[in-house]
C-alpha cells in the first residue's frame, strides 16, 4: 500500500459506517430493555396501587360506619332533651323569674343535674351547656362551662340559622368551654330547643366530646409508613388527626371538592402523590380520610425498575460489543476501498485492493479492480483519439477561415438590395392600412345608419301603439268617470234612506216607552186590585220585559244605522275627493295622446332624411372598395420583391454565420484537444 494511502485517517469517526452500526446496536437494544422494563414496572405499580386502595377502602368505610353510630348517640342525648317534658317546664319556667331570685337560682339548679342526669349516662360527653337565644349562659353539666357570651361566634349563629337541625361543630383545640381551665380539644353538637306548642326557639343546648373519642375509634387503622387517617369538615378543617397541632386548622391535603361527589370511595391528590380513600358521614357531613403516599405503596415495585437498569447496564456492554465486531468487520475493509478510490481520484490508475474475503465487501473489492482496469485502457485509446481529432482540427481551421471571407463580400452586397425592396414594401403597406382604415370607418358608419332606420321605425311602430293605448285609456276613463258619478248619486240615496230609517227608529223608541209606562200602570191597578190582579200584573210585567227587549233592540239598530250613515259620509267625501282627480287624469290623457301623434309625424321625415343619407353613403363605399383593391396590388408586389431580396440577404447571412461558426468550432476543437491531451497526461497508466 503506498504511503499516501497509509496516512488517511477518517476525518470525522461519528460518519463513519462502523461508528454508525455501533450506535444502531446501542441503541435499538436499550430501547426495547428499558420499555419492556419500565412498562411491567407501570402496569406493577398501578396494580399493586389498585389493590391497597381498595383493600383500604373497605376499612375506612367499615370504620366510617362506626364513626356513624358514634355521631348517632349524640344526637339521640339531644333529642331525648328536646322531648323531655321536665326540662321543656323548666325552660319555659326559667324565663318568668327574676334573675336575683331564689327561685331562679334553685330553678337553674335543677337544670344543672338533668344535665348531669345525661352527662353521667354517656361517660365520653365532656359537658352539656344550656345557652339563650341572646348567648347567655343557663346552665352546664360537666366540665366549666363558657366564660364569655358566644352569641357572636361563627359555631354559635351556625346553630341558630339551622333552627333546629343537629349541627356538628368542628374541632377546637382548646375545647368550646372556659378555654382558661380546658385545654383537651373537643368537638360538639349543637342544637336549638323549641318550644313545642307555638314552635318558638327557646334556647341552644351546646354537647361538647373529648376527641379522643375519634382517636380510639380510628386506632386500629393504619395507612402505612408515611399515611395518615383524618375526619375532615366539608370545608376541610381538620375535625381529627393524630397531630394534635392541626386540629381546627384547613387540612394541607390538596384535593378537587368536585371529585369527593362520586360513588367511587377512592381518589388521588392534585399532586397524584398521595391515594386518599374516604367516606363522608350521613351524620355530620364529616369525611373520613385515610391518605397514603404512592411512593410508599409502590416501593415493593421499584425492585423492577432497579433491575431494568441492570439490565440495560447489561444490554448496553453487550450491544457495544457486537457493535465493535461489526464495525470491525465491516469498517475496515470500506476505508481501504475508500483510501484506494481517493488514490484512483487524483489520478493513479494502478491502484488495486486486496481481496480476502467472498461476502459483500469482497465483491465490491473485485468490483472496484475490474473498474479501474477498464478505466486504464479507456484513458489509453482516448490518449491515441484525442491526437487524431488534434491534426484533423488544425486542417479544419484553415478551410474555416476561407469559406468565411468569401461568405462575408457576398453577405454585404445582398443586403445593399434589400435594404432598397423593404422601403418601398414600407410605403405600399402605409398607403393599404391607410385605405383599409378609411373602408372601416365607411361600414361603420353605414352600419350606424341602419341602426338608426331601424331603431327609427321602431319608435314610429310604438308612437302607434302608443295613440292606440291611449286612446282606450281615454274610453275607460271616461266610463270610469261615468260609475264614479253613478256611485255618488247612489250612496246620496242611500244616506237618505238611513235617514228615514232612524226616524221610523225614534217612532219605534216611543212606542218603546208609551209600552213601558202601560206596563207601569198596568202593574199598579194590578197591586189595587190585589189577589184578583196578580194575573193581570203577571201579563204586564210579560209586556214590560218585551218593551225593555225592544227598546234594547231599537238602540243595538240605531247604533248600527249611525255607522252606516257615518261610513257613507266618509265614502262620499272619498268620492268627492276622487271626482276631480279623475277630471285630472282624463285632461292628461288627452295631453300625452297629442305629444304621441306629434311624435309619430316627426319620426315619418326623419326616415325619409335617414334613407337618402344612407343610400349617399353606399356610393361612397362603393368607391372605396375599388381604391382599397388598387392599393392592395402594390403592396403585394412590392412585398414579394421585399421578400425575395431579404430571402437572399437572410441566405448569404447565414452562409456567412455558417462559416464563422466553422471557424469557431475549428479552434474550440482545437482547444479541446489540447485540453483532453494535458489531462489524460495526469493518469498514471
Amino acid at each position: 500500500m503506498p504511503d499516501s494511502m497509509k496516512g488517511m485517517r477518517l476525518e470525522n469517526p461519528i460518519k463513519s459506517i462502523g461508528m454508525k452500526l455501533f450506535l444502531i446496536f446501542l441503541v435499538s437494544i436499550l430501547f426495547f430493555v428499558l420499555t419492556v422494563g419500565f412498562t411491567s414496572y407501570n402496569i406493577s405499580k398501578g396494580v399493586i396501587q389498585k389493590k391497597v386502595a381498595d383493600a383500604s377502602e373497605q376499612t375506612i368505610i367499615q370504620a366510617g360506619q362506626k364513626l356513624d353510630l358514634l355521631y348517632g348517640t349524640y344526637e339521640d342525648v339531644t333529642m331525648q332533651i328536646l322531648l323531655d317534658e321536665e326540662m321543656k317546664r323548666m325552660l319555659s319556667d326559667i324565663t318568668t323569674f327574676d334573675k336575683s331570685t331564689f327561685d331562679y337560682l334553685q330553678l337553674r339548679q335543677k337544670l344543672g343535674d338533668k344535665l348531669n342526669v345525661y352527662a353521667y349516662a354517656n361517660k365520653t360527653i365532656k359537658s352539656l351547656q344550656l345557652f339563650s337565644l341572646s348567648g347567655e349562659i343557663i346552665s352546664s353539666a360537666g366540665a366549666t362551662g363558657t366564660k364569655e357570651n358566644p352569641s357572636k361566634e361563627d359555631w354559635f349563629k351556625r346553630i341558630v340559622d339551622n333552627s333546629g337541625k343537629a349541627t356538628w361543630l368542628e374541632t377546637k383545640s382548646k375545647g368550646y368551654g372556659d378555654a382558661s381551665t380546658s385545654s383537651v380539644p373537643s368537638f360538639a353538637i349543637g342544637r336549638v330547643l323549641k318550644n313545642t306548642t307555638n314552635n318558638s326557639q327557646q334556647n341552644i343546648l351546646v354537647i361538647e366530646v373529648n376527641i379522643d373519642v375519634i382517636s380510639k375509634e380510628l386506632a386500629q387503622i393504619n395507612m402505612g409508613e408515611g399515611g395518615q387517617t383524618l375526619v375532615l369538615a366539608p370545608d376541610f378543617k381538620v375535625v381529627y388527626s393524630p397531630d394534635a397541632a392541626t386540629l381546627g386548622q384547613k387540612s394541607t391535603i390538596d384535593v378537587d371538592v368536585a371529585s369527593l361527589q362520586g360513588e367511587n370511595h377512592s381518589i388521588m391528590n392534585i399532586k397524584k402523590d398521595l391515594q386518599l380513600v374516604y367516606f363522608q358521614s350521613a351524620k355530620s357531613g364529616w369525611y373520613l380520610m385515610g391518605a397514603m403516599p404512592v411512593a410508599e405503596l409502590v416501593r415493593d415495585a421499584r425492585t423492577i425498575s432497579d433491575m431494568t437498569w441492570i439490565m440495560a447496564l447489561v444490554a448496553a456492554l453487550i450491544a457495544g460489543g457486537i457493535g465493535f465486531l461489526v464495525a470491525r468487520m465491516v469498517g475496515r475493509p470500506v476505508i481501504t476501498l475508500r483510501n484506494l478510490m481517493k488514490e484512483g481520484e487524483q489520478g493513479n490508475l494502478t491502484v488495486r485492493m486486496t481481496v480476502s474475503s467472498q461476502d459483500e465487501i469482497g465483491q465490491l473489492g473485485n468490483s472496484f479492480n475490474e473498474m479501474m482496469q477498464k478505466i486504464t485502457v479507456l484513458v489509453q485509446q482516448t490518449n491515441i483519439s484525442a491526437q487524431e481529432v488534434l491534426d484533423t482540427a488544425t486542417e479544419l481551421s484553415d478551410a474555416s477561415k476561407k469559406t468565411a471571407t468569401s461568405a462575408r463580400e457576398i453577405a454585404v452586397a445582398t443586403e445593399e438590395i434589400a435594404g432598397g425592396a423593404s422601403s418601398l414594401a414600407v410605403e405600399s403597406e402605409r398607403g393599404n392600412e391607410l385605405t383599409y382604415n378609411i373602408g372601416v370607418q365607411m361600414k361603420a358608419v353605414v352600419d350606424g345608419n341602419i341602426v338608426m332606420g331601424t331603431a327609427a321605425s321602431d319608435v314610429q311602430k310604438s308612437s302607434e301603439q302608443g295613440i292606440q293605448y291611449m286612446s282606450e285609456l281615454i274610453n275607460k276613463t271616461n266610463a270610469t268617470e261615468a260609475m264614479t258619478r253613478n256611485m255618488v248619486e247612489k250612496v246620496d240615496n242611500l244616506k237618505e234612506s238611513t235617514r228615514s230609517i232612524r226616524k221610523i227608529l225614534e217612532v219605534l223608541s216611543n212606542v218603546s216607552k208609551q209600552t213601558n209606562i202601560l206596563s207601569l200602570n198596568a202593574t199598579i191597578e194590578a197591586a189595587r186590585a190585589g189577589a184578583a190582579g196578580k194575573g193581570f200584573m203577571v201579563v204586564a210585567d210579560e209586556i214590560r220585559k218585551l218593551a225593555d227587549q225592544s227598546r234594547q233592540s231599537i238602540a243595538i239598530v240605531g247604533t248600527i244605522t249611525e255607522t252606516i250613515q257615518r261610513e257613507i259620509d266618509e265614502t262620499v267625501n272619498v268620492l268627492s275627493t276622487a271626482y276631480p282627480i279623475f277630471q285630472e287624469q282624463i285632461s292628461s290623457v288627452k295631453e300625452a295622446d297629442s305629444i304621441f301623434k306629434q311624435v309619430q309625424t316627426h319620426m315619418g321625415g326623419f326616415i325619409g332624411q335617414l334613407s337618402e343619407v344612407t343610400e349617399s353613403i353606399s356610393n361612397l363605399d362603393a368607391s372605396q372598395i375599388v381604391l382599397s383593391d388598387a392599393m392592395s396590388n402594390v403592396s403585394a408586389v412590392a412585398e414579394e420583391s421585399s421578400a425575395t431580396s431579404q430571402e437572399v440577404a437572410s441566405l448569404s447571412a447565414e452562409q456567412m454565420n455558417i462559416s464563422n461558426g466553422l471557424v469557431r468550432l475549428s479552434d474550440k476543437l482545437d482547444q479541446l484537444s489540447n485540453s483532453l491531451k494535458d489531462s489524460l497526461s495526469k493518469f498514471e497508466v
